[in-house]
């Protein structure tokens, strides 16, 4: 199949699946073709099966605002026509749903009929579409979709309770790599973070307030007056320098270090001995998953899609949203007894391979086939 992937290019969690996902389906022989206004982060190296087409979007005096979503509309037709594609498979609703309706009503015109496919990720619904300014334009592509899918039961549930849409949507779980995170050995590597066999405890996020990085810290400050102890904070954002300022008067400072963005997840993911997860939302939860194809147990709150991933008092613990106590708790109960550790630390790993592409992957390839079954003309 020729199949082309519209996404974001970010470290966010929709442009990492719609990577990931491309570059497993061009392992498995299909020609992918993404489509975004820049390389995708996760999308380094050559493969004869991938190709990479950059929107751009020419400035006039008269935009106050290029027109993004006209540019990708036309660079979707371009290379639908000059690349034989058979269907479009878009990521994150806005702009990437009402792009890929318009293209697809340009290119009926021209008598050729492209299926599409929109993958929901979460702030598409449940913060930035929900905002009136959008959500008839994002209800509209939904709906015009030819199929719909989200990546998780709750993300399925919150499209279905803020958006006035009766078309089905199918879910198809997020997934990891297991393989590429699970790496040995990493002594040596550990004991430069932690020399004096300190407890690593690591958060990846964007730095939005939803992810509320301040129970981070928090939490963290807890924990640290049982356990010796040190935390990543790994990635950037909006809050990173209220935390920043936050972390200057604590009592642990020194045992904190703040590493930005960081590409080689597999590289770090592997030397934590816990991830805190305490966000106020999750759709899914991808960090979570790869911490834990990582080997490495999760403490997290309850919300959203992560009760989905996981199971409470086998791979990790959940608390309610904003109890830094328990979480704390939870997290030293796991840390302080090495045989409880180890028991934590393999049921991680067993539920995350739940979640292994090699899994995932094949839902993907079995439906794009459906679909172009069904609504290719004969």
């Amino acid at each position: 199949m020729n199949i082309a992937i519209v996404c974001y290019p970010t470290f966010g969690g929709s442009g990492v699946l719609a990577t990931e996902l491309g570059k497993a389906l061009a392992d498995m022989g299909h020609s992918i073709h993404f489509i975004t206004y820049q390389q995708p982060v996760r999308l380094g190296g050559f493969h004869a099966n991938i190709f990479y087409h950059e929107v751009r979007v020419p400035t006039y005096p008269l935009f106050d605002f290029p027109p993004y979503e006209t540019a990708l509309a036309s660079t979707m037709v371009d290379v639908v026509n000059n690349h034989a594609i058979d269907l479009l498979h878009v990521h994150y609703a806005i702009p990437h749903a009402s792009a890929a309706y318009m293209a697809k009503q340009i290119l009926a015109k021209q008598g050729k009929h492209i299926p599409v496919i929109t993958t929901l990720h979460g702030t598409d619904i449940t913060l930035v579409g929900r905002d009136k300014t959008y959500s008839p334009v994002v209800t509209f592509s939904m709906e015009e979709s030819d199929v719909l899918t989200a990546v998780s039961n709750n993300l399925k549930a919150e499209t279905y309770k803020y958006f006035d849409i009766v078309k089905p949507i199918e879910v198809i779980y997020n997934f990891v790599d297991v393989k590429r995170f699970h790496k040995k050995p990493i002594t040596a590597f550990k004991k430069l973070i932690a020399p004096d066999g300190e407890r690593i405890i690591i958060h990846a996020s964007n730095f939005r307030k939803v992810k509320r990085v301040d129970d981070v810290i928090k939490t963290f400050l807890l924990i640290a007056k049982e356990i010796p102890a040190k935390l990543l904070l790994i990635g950037d954002g909006p809050e990173r320098p209220e935390i920043e300022s936050m972390t200057r008067n604590c009592t642990a400072k020194d045992d904190i270090k703040f590493l930005g963005k960081q590409e080689q997840m597999e590289d770090l993911l592997p030397i934590a001995d816990l991830f805190l997860l305490p966000s106020e939302y999750e759709s899914f939860g991808l960090a979570a998953l790869e911490a834990m194809a990582a080997e490495v147990p999760v403490i997290s709150s309850n919300a959203g899609g992560l009760p989905e991933i996981i199971i409470n008092g086998d791979c990790g613990y959940m608390s309610n949203v904003g109890d830094v106590a328990d979480m704390a708790a939870n997290a030293i109960k796991i840390l302080k007894d090495d045989a409880v550790y180890a028991t934590f630390k393999a049921n991680a790993l067993l539920q995350a391979q739940r979640f292994d592409i090699e899994n995932i992957v094949p839902q993907y390839e079995a439906m794009y086939q459906r679909i172009i079954n069904e609504l290719t003309p004969a």
